[in-house]
């Protein structure tokens, strides 16, 4: 099955991503991604982009060469009051808000401390995905913070980075939180973390993993275009009118 929504890409204003947008626009015509999101990290990250780059997202198409492409961040969470660098000039300009515990901004500290920050993330209501929470640097309670998203109507992130190059020793935290939130009614998002646009699209092991949990795909919010827009508009961005089209 085509799951052809990437809610999870940098470019090279992230600094340590290496394709242009258009690239990717390229990419998911190739792949028949319909809809990616740009969401290059907040600027507490060492080598993120200026805060402006955010709010001048407004200029980028919605919709280029027929795939839609979504405003978006991934924030830093930034201490255990899950405070995020959402620029507030932008804040209302973004389609999409990811936020995740990244060691270069916050150093981990203890799994109290973590759960802490992803639940205050979580209940200031501007995050609208936890981005790779399972990360084993930031050990979290998986059932406290699921349950959370669930109250809340927050999506987690099975980020197939986190199996690859990234985050080593990630999978069987991921397990652990695909297996909570089937039981307790969460929502998922399967992200490539793409750095490179060949990545984009590619769901490879977080969906093996899904598949292995039995994980109902009504609940995985990439399933289609139309899934992952009404998502948004339940945690009250506003509809898109030229993305329509493509749901």
């Amino acid at each position: 099955m085509l799951f052809p929504v990437d809610p999870h890409t940098h470019t090279v204003a992230s600094s340590h991503a290496y394709s242009t947008l258009a690239e990717y626009v390229a990419e998911a015509k190739r792949k028949g991604v319909r809809l990616f999101a740009n969401s290059d990290p907040g600027p507490a990250m060492p080598g993120a982009p200026h805060p402006w780059h955010f709010a001048n997202l407004v200029v980028v198409p919605r919709v280029l060469d027929g795939v839609g492409v979504l405003r978006s961040i991934e924030a830093n969470i930034l201490d255990a009051e899950g405070r995020i660098d959402l620029p507030e000039d932008a804040a209302d300009r973004l389609d999409l808000v990811l936020a995740s515990l990244h060691e270069p901004v916050w150093s981990p500290s203890s799994r109290a401390e973590h759960t802490r920050a992803l639940l205050n993330a979580i209940q200031r209501g501007r995050v609208d995905v936890v981005g790779h929470p399972g990360n084993p640097s930031f050990p979290i309670d998986v059932e406290a913070v699921v349950r959370a998203a669930v109250e809340h109507g927050v999506a987690l992130e099975i980020n197939n980075s986190s199996f690859l190059l990234s985050r080593k020793g990630s999978a069987p935290h991921c397990r652990t939180i695909a297996e909570a939130a089937r039981d307790l009614g969460a929502m998922l998002v399967m992200g490539s973390d793409a750095h490179f646009a060949s990545a984009l699209g590619d769901f490879t092991e977080a969906l093996a993993l899904l598949d292995e949990v039995k994980f109902p795909v009504e609940r995985i919010l990439n399933a289609s275009p139309g899934a992952f827009l009404d998502f948004l508009e339940s945690r009250g961005h506003p509809a898109i009118p030229e993305l329509a089209a493509i749901r």
